[in-house]
């Protein structure tokens, strides 16, 4: 599979509000997550390094002791094992990227 559309991607609730897609590469996971505003995420922690992406709108992001707010264009890397979570202030479209790939993210 070489070319995807996003959109024709199946896609699971997560929570309310919460649609995630993903795709798999075998080494990465890409996870396409469209949330409304006001959802929280707790903090937690896996051991795949995460890159997280705001595409639209706006996304508070704890990492460690550190919070940011994230917009458009704005990137945070995260080490694998370090704690974080965060909440959509508005709706939000979000691109995580994983490695290695999640295989609970497979659906």
């Amino acid at each position: 599979m070489s070319f995807i559309h996003i959109a024709d991607l199946p896609f699971k609730e997560t929570q309310p509000g919460a649609e995630l897609r993903t795709i798999h590469t075998g080494t990465t996971t890409l996870a396409y997550w469209k949330m409304k505003g006001g959802l929280d995420f707790a903090m937690h922690q896996h051991p795949h390094e995460q890159v997280a992406h705001v595409l639209e709108g706006e996304f508070e992001l704890t990492v460690g002791d550190e919070t940011m707010i994230l917009k458009p264009g704005t990137t945070a890397v995260i080490p694998g094992g370090v704690p974080h979570g965060g909440r959509s202030i508005t709706d939000c479209l979000l691109l995580d990227v994983f490695h290695p790939e999640r295989e609970d993210y497979k659906f």
